[in-house]
């Protein structure tokens, strides 16, 4: 009897002991798994990245795609991390070698981060024989990056106060300004308000709530009274970047939605932009961004955002620009450049293969005509690629050679092939979009102009952060909340594209800008403020 008991529990035993090292192995499996398919994602999204660097926009979803891959990266490494460290847990218990994933080489930690050194305890004896005699030989140094929470100060500025003995006259030193009349908040703290606000697109009520928990109280009513002193104090900032914008031969113009709170909900309003940017042309100038607000799309807003400005306009074919191209205008009509973006991607919609297997569309559905449409009008954005970046002569001299013939060949195949086909047809609704009135004279403008860009993109990456942060920060509570935002918009927009950081610029003009009179206030713009920084830093 107790042999069979004993025989029994041996048995049992063993099959623990597969089952352990059974668990083992399938949790080391599914962390290797796991290790796949983060390898996997991490290579597509690279390979995505490298062909959008070297062929540029290969679809009109390509930067969704990318966002997109890089979320399900993010998903597939802590999957992976779970994994790899279940399958050392099972290791432990079991004799199955453990898991170990292959990583990334972490780069060095930056070199200006402040160290802080912590010494362990040395022992006092040899760990071996127990001897005193113990003599440093090295070191072994394990960084750890780590981060202190944001931490809240009061600073106190102390003016004394001195009577002269003689006189009997009292003496102080002046008060020193701050970034608004009398004001309470720093510099910095204005600025990070600021740039949480619109450039983050953390509503006022959220900052609050997040100071609160770190223990300092400030009501929305003060946070917003905030907002408007700065508005105020920048004004001089904007009124300089407003006429340099305005002062631009050529701009890019677009509009986006922005909710606006009204009677018994909100409205559809629309946020203007006007870009200056003339580096795809080799151009002196700085970039710059304006924006305006407005509570309704009517053309007479871009007739009065750009009153007085003539030159060349680049924008899609809204008719509210019309009265801008007019022969009567004063001081003169604007030219008209439109973007062959909006033009391809009419074709696109009509041949993305991946949006009919999406709808589980036939696929006879696929306009062949449409894909033509696309292969001709990418060959004309492959030569702009080549050429961005070059001065205005040579970008013209490469358009007449190559882009014209191309240009050409495309408006008579187009014509042809939308002779054979109804009006109704969608790929003839496409062609007819680039042939409406005077439109192909103004799309083809490029071809004698080595200024002019072949696509409005500029407005539309101004716009970017916008459509981005409309979920966050709800609607526009007011049409002088609109103008506001739209006003600190030009402000941080032109920063970014000017590669400062926005809200360090921000907080330095704020605590220079009291002391300085109107000659000097140029200083501070971005493209002038970023040498200054340097030689600070320096």
């Amino acid at each position: 009897m107790r042999a069979a008991l004993a025989a029994s529990e041996a048995r049992v035993a063993t099959a623990q002991a597969r089952a352990s090292t059974a668990e083992s192995e399938l949790a080391q499996a599914r962390a290797v798994v796991s290790t796949s398919e983060a390898m996997i994602k991490h290579l597509k999204l690279e390979i995505a990245k490298l062909r959008r660097e070297q062929y540029g926009h290969s679809s009109e979803r390509g930067a969704r795609l990318i966002d997109q891959m890089e979320l399900q990266l993010e998903e597939l490494e802590a999957a992976a991390t779970e994994d790899e460290l279940g399958a050392e847990k099972a290791a432990k218990t079991t004799s199955v070698t453990g898991f170990q994933r292959r990583r990334p080489a972490r780069k060095p930690f930056p070199e200006h981060l402040p160290r802080e050194r912590v010494v362990i305890e040395a022992p006092t004896a040899c760990s071996c024989c127990g001897s005193d005699r113990i003599v440093k030989m090295g070191e072994d140094v394990t960084e750890t990056l780590e981060v202190i929470p944001r931490r809240w100060k009061v600073i106190q500025t102390v003016r004394e106060k001195f009577t002269c003995r003689t006189c009997e006259a009292i003496s102080q030193p002046p008060a020193p300004f701050h970034a608004i009349p009398r004001g309470w908040a720093g510099s910095n703290l204005l600025a990070m308000i600021l740039f949480e606000k619109f450039g983050q697109h953390q509503p006022l009520n959220r900052q609050a709530e997040r100071y609160a928990r770190e223990g300092v109280e400030l009501s929305l009513s003060t946070l917003a009274d905030q907002v408007g002193a700065c508005a105020a104090a920048l004004a001089p900032i904007h009124a300089l970047i407003r006429d340099h914008v305005l002062r631009a031969e050529r701009l890019h113009g677009d509009d986006t939605t922005v909710p606006l709170l009204a009677k018994g909900g909100t409205k559809t309003a629309r946020l203007w932009t006007y870009v200056r940017d003339d580096r795809p042309f080799a151009g002196g100038a700085p970039p710059a961004a304006l924006f305006y607000f407005s509570r309704d799309r009517e053309m007479t807003h871009p007739t009065r955002h750009l009153a007085g400005w003539q030159g060349i306009l680049q924008a899609d074919a809204y008719s509210g620009y019309n009265d801008l191209y007019r022969g009567d205008r004063d001081p003169g009509p604007a030219s008209s450049a439109l973007c062959w973006s909006h033009a391809r991607r009419k074709f696109f919609e009509l041949a993305d293969i991946k949006e009919k297997a999406r709808k589980k569309k036939p696929d006879h559905d696929i306009s062949p005509v449409a894909l033509e449409a696309i292969k001709r009008i990418d060959a004309v954005f492959d030569i702009e690629r080549e050429i961005n970046g070059l001065d205005a002569g040579s970008r013209l001299e490469v358009r007449q050679l190559r882009s014209r013939p191309l240009v050409d060949d495309l408006h008579e195949w187009m014509r042809s092939e939308r002779d054979t086909m109804s009006k109704h047809n969608p790929v003839a609704k496409a062609i007819s979009y680039m042939f409406k009135k005077d439109r192909w004279e103004a799309f083809t403008r490029f071809l004698d102009d080595g200024r002019i860009c072949l696509t409005n993109n500029a407005a539309e990456r101004a716009l970017r952060g916008v459509a981005l942060g409309r979920k966050s920060w709800l609607f526009a509570g007011s049409e002088r909340g609109g103008d506001r935002a739209a006003f600190i918009y030009s402000l941080i927009v032109t920063a970014k594209m000017n590669d400062i950081d926005p809200q360090a610029w921000l907080a330095d003009v704020l605590a220079r800008l009291p002391d300085m009179t109107a000659s000097q206030v140029p200083d501070l713009l971005p493209w002038n403020w970023a040498p200054t920084r340097q030689r600070m830093a320096a």
